[in-house]
């Protein structure tokens, strides 16, 4: 149980720094891609 949890840090950085923002840019750009000209 303690061997599990301890890369677990080595498994949430990657998925919060790298995984996230991707995302979230990819959300952001289909959100702006989506909306229509005339609403900016």
């Amino acid at each position: 149980m303690l061997f599990s949890a301890s890369y677990l840090p080595s498994l949430l950085v990657p998925l919060t720094g790298l995984v996230f923002p991707a995302v979230a840019v990819v959300f952001f750009f289909l959100y702006i891609e989506r909306e229509d000209p005339s609403g900016i």
